[in-house]
């Protein structure tokens, strides 16, 4: 195996987080001024406002599109699961994979409604990376790799939604979770998809020893990423980075997919700032590691399903906000002044 100290593949993803740039300050200038003229209260649609500046400023254009919204689902399996760690056996990850290919998942009847693209990416189902109780789930080389299928993933998007899908992620997510921010394992681990107590004690106790056998190298994110990671957390940290690189904006979906962007919150922590998280699982220890990244999901339904579903249902406010913003008249258009408008409203509500 390759260290980080000896630079070669992880020096490039080094130089590239180090390349970010901030939001476009005049397309968000622009959103605001626009906003302020239509015929509405100023703060009356709430985040929605925020939401079309953000796009704003991230896309670095005026005004805000949204014409190729993805939806982008990383499936990956993993050898932790030879530690009894889930409920389902790991061949659920290519049927559900299956499953999405054939249009009858959540994610599926999601990306209709909202009219989102979707797109499923396996990546070596067959051969699941290696315990990460045992040794390292990936090499240097194969990390990055997986990192850069990732980053070209997401090629042509405007809105970018990532998900996931693999038996024995949430895992891995809470092991990187306690890698990066510490605590205890029993913090960070859940039920995921339905494991019951006894489960849920062999999950924390691989967190605990995988955490214990990698301790040394922890210190650096990709190394988290690499040890205690997967291949579907590396492709989304990947696809992450792109996004910001691309100019495209990112709703994060649940546990999982927010703990693959944490790598990048780790190593910078401006990182994630062209990211909104679209919800908040019901997986416990979901809230507490949007609260590290200082993330305010848009909504709280209780859904734990993975597979970009969250995501996907933020997405529909995302294409609201960016609609409003564009086609609702403004005091302008509609021949009313400010004043009066307002002054009818008032009427209107008291009466």
């Amino acid at each position: 195996m390759t260290n980080a100290s000896n630079g070669l593949p992880f020096d490039d993803i080094r130089n590239l987080v180090n390349a970010i740039e901030g939001p476009d300050a005049e397309a968000i200038a622009k959103t605001k001024a626009h906003d302020a003229g239509l015929t509405k209260p100023p703060g009356a649609l709430g985040r929605l406002e925020q939401m079309a500046e953000w796009v704003a400023g991230w896309q670095h254009r005026y005004p805000p599109r949204i014409e190729r919204p993805v939806v982008a689902v990383f499936a990956g399996n993993h050898g932790v699961v030879a530690q009894g760690v889930a409920a389902y056996p790991q061949a659920v990850t290519a049927q559900m994979v299956a499953n999405f290919q054939g249009g009858g998942a959540a994610v599926n009847q999601i990306c209709k409604t909202f009219d989102l693209g979707l797109k499923v990416f396996e990546l070596a189902l067959d051969h699941p990376t290696r315990d990460i109780t045992q040794d390292a789930a990936l090499d240097e080389a194969d990390c990055a790799a997986t990192m850069a299928y990732g980053m070209e993933a997401i090629e042509g998007a405007d809105l970018l939604c990532i998900g996931e899908m693999g038996i024995g992620n949430t895992t891995i997510a809470a092991a990187i979770s306690h890698a990066l921010f510490g605590g205890k394992p029993e913090d960070w681990v859940g039920p995921g998809t339905g494991v019951d107590s006894a489960g849920l004690a062999r999950k924390a106790d691989a967190v605990r020893r995988a955490v214990a056998l990698h301790r040394a190298h922890l210190g650096n994110p990709l190394e988290v990423l690499r040890r205690v990671g997967g291949r579907e957390l590396a492709a989304m940290t990947g696809a992450v980075l792109a996004a910001r690189l691309r100019n495209v904006p990112v709703l994060i979906d649940g546990y999982v997919a927010t703990a693959a962007s944490a790598i990048l919150f780790a190593m910078r922590d401006d990182a994630l700032d062209h990211c909104m998280a679209a919800h908040v699982s019901a997986e416990p220890a979901h809230r507490a590691l949007l609260e590290k990244l200082r993330l305010k999901p848009i909504l709280d339904l209780g859904m734990r399903l993975g597979e970009g579903s969250g995501a996907a249902m933020a997405a529909g406010l995302v294409k609201a906000a960016v609609n409003l913003h564009n086609d609702m008249a403004t005091f302008e258009s509609a021949g009313v002044s400010g004043k009066e408008f307002l002054g009818r409203l008032a009427l209107d509500v008291c009466g």
